[in-house]
Protein backbone atom coordinates (compact mmCIF):
# COMPACT_ATOMS: atom_id res chain seq x y z
CA UNK A 1 0.00 0.00 0.00
CA UNK A 2 1.13 3.10 -0.50
CA UNK A 3 2.48 5.39 1.72
CA UNK A 4 0.27 8.66 2.49
CA UNK A 5 1.62 12.17 3.33
CA UNK A 6 0.08 15.38 4.64
CA UNK A 7 0.14 17.71 1.41
CA UNK A 8 0.06 21.53 2.23
CA UNK A 9 -3.48 21.88 2.09
CA UNK A 10 -4.11 19.34 4.88
CA UNK A 11 -5.54 16.37 2.36
CA UNK A 12 -3.66 13.32 2.26
CA UNK A 13 -1.90 12.68 -0.78
CA UNK A 14 -0.23 9.05 -1.48
CA UNK A 15 3.10 9.20 -2.00
CA UNK A 16 3.54 8.11 -5.86
CA UNK A 17 0.68 10.90 -6.34
CA UNK A 18 2.96 13.53 -5.12
CA UNK A 19 6.11 12.10 -7.43
CA UNK A 20 3.52 12.30 -10.68
CA UNK A 21 2.52 15.67 -10.14
CA UNK A 22 6.70 16.42 -9.93
CA UNK A 23 7.59 14.18 -13.05
CA UNK A 24 4.71 15.87 -14.96
CA UNK A 25 5.15 19.35 -13.98
CA UNK A 26 9.52 18.86 -14.87
CA UNK A 27 7.96 17.35 -18.16
CA UNK A 28 5.99 20.89 -19.13
CA UNK A 29 9.11 22.47 -18.62
CA UNK A 30 10.86 20.40 -21.71
CA UNK A 31 8.13 20.34 -24.31
CA UNK A 32 9.80 17.55 -26.01
CA UNK A 33 9.51 15.21 -23.20
CA UNK A 34 5.73 16.26 -22.71
CA UNK A 35 5.11 15.89 -26.43
CA UNK A 36 6.74 12.20 -26.29
CA UNK A 37 4.61 11.33 -23.31
CA UNK A 38 1.46 12.41 -24.97
CA UNK A 39 2.47 10.46 -28.18
CA UNK A 40 2.66 7.14 -26.10
CA UNK A 41 -0.53 7.82 -24.35
CA UNK A 42 -1.94 8.62 -27.39
CA UNK A 43 -1.10 5.22 -28.59
CA UNK A 44 -1.84 3.39 -25.56
CA UNK A 45 -5.72 4.20 -25.78
CA UNK A 46 -6.00 3.68 -29.58
CA UNK A 47 -4.64 0.31 -29.05
CA UNK A 48 -7.19 -0.10 -25.60
CA UNK A 49 -10.03 1.40 -28.71
CA UNK A 50 -8.78 -1.48 -31.12
CA UNK A 51 -9.05 -4.41 -28.61
CA UNK A 52 -12.20 -3.03 -26.99
CA UNK A 53 -13.81 -3.05 -30.46
CA UNK A 54 -12.08 -6.36 -31.37
CA UNK A 55 -14.15 -7.90 -28.18
CA UNK A 56 -17.34 -6.20 -29.09
CA UNK A 57 -17.07 -7.31 -32.44
CA UNK A 58 -16.25 -11.36 -31.30
CA UNK A 59 -19.35 -10.80 -28.55
CA UNK A 60 -21.70 -9.75 -31.70
CA UNK A 61 -20.47 -12.26 -34.02
CA UNK A 62 -21.21 -14.63 -30.84
CA UNK A 63 -25.03 -13.58 -30.24
CA UNK A 64 -25.66 -14.03 -33.57
CA UNK A 65 -25.41 -10.75 -35.57
CA UNK A 66 -24.28 -9.73 -38.96
CA UNK A 67 -21.41 -7.37 -38.58
CA UNK A 68 -20.80 -5.04 -41.62
CA UNK A 69 -18.00 -2.73 -41.97
CA UNK A 70 -18.60 0.41 -44.03
CA UNK A 71 -16.05 2.37 -46.04
CA UNK A 72 -16.62 4.97 -43.89
CA UNK A 73 -14.74 3.09 -40.52
CA UNK A 74 -17.81 2.51 -38.54
CA UNK A 75 -19.29 -1.13 -38.05
CA UNK A 76 -22.74 -2.03 -38.02
CA UNK A 77 -24.39 -4.87 -36.38
CA UNK A 78 -27.62 -6.39 -37.19
CA UNK A 79 -29.39 -8.96 -35.48
CA UNK A 80 -29.92 -12.01 -37.49
CA UNK A 81 -33.65 -14.27 -37.43
CA UNK A 82 -33.23 -17.67 -36.66
CA UNK A 83 -33.24 -19.51 -39.99
CA UNK A 84 -32.09 -16.36 -41.42
CA UNK A 85 -35.44 -15.82 -43.32
CA UNK A 86 -36.89 -12.26 -43.60
CA UNK A 87 -40.32 -11.67 -42.12
CA UNK A 88 -43.45 -12.74 -44.72
CA UNK A 89 -44.50 -8.49 -45.60
CA UNK A 90 -40.88 -8.32 -47.23
CA UNK A 91 -41.44 -11.41 -49.08
CA UNK A 92 -43.93 -13.09 -52.04
CA UNK A 93 -46.04 -15.18 -49.95
CA UNK A 94 -46.99 -12.18 -47.47
CA UNK A 95 -47.98 -9.97 -50.58
CA UNK A 96 -51.45 -10.28 -52.16
CA UNK A 97 -51.51 -10.46 -55.92
CA UNK A 98 -54.35 -7.90 -56.44
CA UNK A 99 -51.77 -5.36 -53.96
CA UNK A 100 -50.90 -4.75 -50.53
CA UNK A 101 -50.19 -7.20 -47.59
CA UNK A 102 -51.89 -10.77 -47.12
CA UNK A 103 -53.07 -11.49 -43.75
CA UNK A 104 -50.05 -13.13 -43.21
CA UNK A 105 -48.08 -10.21 -44.68
CA UNK A 106 -49.99 -8.31 -41.94
CA UNK A 107 -49.24 -10.15 -38.85
CA UNK A 108 -46.00 -10.32 -39.44
CA UNK A 109 -45.57 -6.87 -39.64
CA UNK A 110 -47.55 -6.61 -36.65
CA UNK A 111 -44.92 -9.17 -34.86
CA UNK A 112 -42.09 -6.31 -35.75
CA UNK A 113 -43.86 -3.51 -33.74
CA UNK A 114 -46.14 -2.08 -36.81
CA UNK A 115 -49.49 -0.93 -36.41
CA UNK A 116 -50.95 -1.75 -39.81
CA UNK A 117 -54.91 -2.41 -41.14
CA UNK A 118 -56.37 -4.05 -43.72
CA UNK A 119 -57.50 -1.89 -46.50
CA UNK A 120 -60.84 -0.05 -46.03
CA UNK A 121 -62.41 0.12 -49.62
CA UNK A 122 -66.01 0.99 -48.18
CA UNK A 123 -64.93 4.62 -47.34
CA UNK A 124 -64.29 6.04 -43.90
CA UNK A 125 -61.60 8.71 -43.04
CA UNK A 126 -58.80 6.34 -43.27
CA UNK A 127 -59.72 5.70 -47.09
CA UNK A 128 -60.07 9.50 -47.92
CA UNK A 129 -56.44 10.30 -46.40
CA UNK A 130 -54.68 7.28 -47.86
CA UNK A 131 -56.48 7.96 -51.66
CA UNK A 132 -55.48 11.65 -51.47
CA UNK A 133 -51.49 10.37 -50.49
CA UNK A 134 -51.32 8.01 -52.46
CA UNK A 135 -52.83 9.63 -55.51
CA UNK A 136 -50.18 12.30 -54.72
CA UNK A 137 -47.24 10.11 -55.12
CA UNK A 138 -48.30 8.59 -58.03
CA UNK A 139 -48.45 11.90 -60.15
CA UNK A 140 -44.55 13.19 -58.53
CA UNK A 141 -42.92 10.51 -57.28
CA UNK A 142 -43.63 7.24 -59.94
CA UNK A 143 -41.97 7.23 -63.58
CA UNK A 144 -44.69 7.81 -66.38
CA UNK A 145 -43.89 3.91 -67.23
CA UNK A 146 -45.03 2.93 -63.51
CA UNK A 147 -47.60 5.09 -63.17
CA UNK A 148 -49.48 3.98 -66.39
CA UNK A 149 -48.26 -0.08 -65.68
CA UNK A 150 -51.92 -1.81 -63.79
CA UNK A 151 -49.41 -4.01 -62.22
CA UNK A 152 -47.11 -1.76 -60.79
CA UNK A 153 -47.69 -1.71 -56.48
CA UNK A 154 -48.89 1.43 -56.29
CA UNK A 155 -51.92 0.91 -58.87
CA UNK A 156 -52.49 -2.06 -57.25
CA UNK A 157 -52.81 -0.80 -53.43
CA UNK A 158 -55.15 2.13 -55.74
CA UNK A 159 -57.54 -0.17 -57.16
CA UNK A 160 -57.96 -2.44 -53.99
CA UNK A 161 -58.77 0.63 -52.17
CA UNK A 162 -61.21 1.77 -54.69
CA UNK A 163 -59.68 5.28 -55.15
Amino acid sequence: MARIKKAQNGNDVPSWASKFREQERAEMKTPKLAEERRRKADSTMKANYIKGRAQDRARYIKEGYKVEDRPTGSTVYTKQKSGGKTPAWQRKEGKSPSGGLNAKGRASLKAAGHNIKPPQPEGGPRKKSFCARMSGMKKKLTSAKTANDPNSRINKSLRKWKC
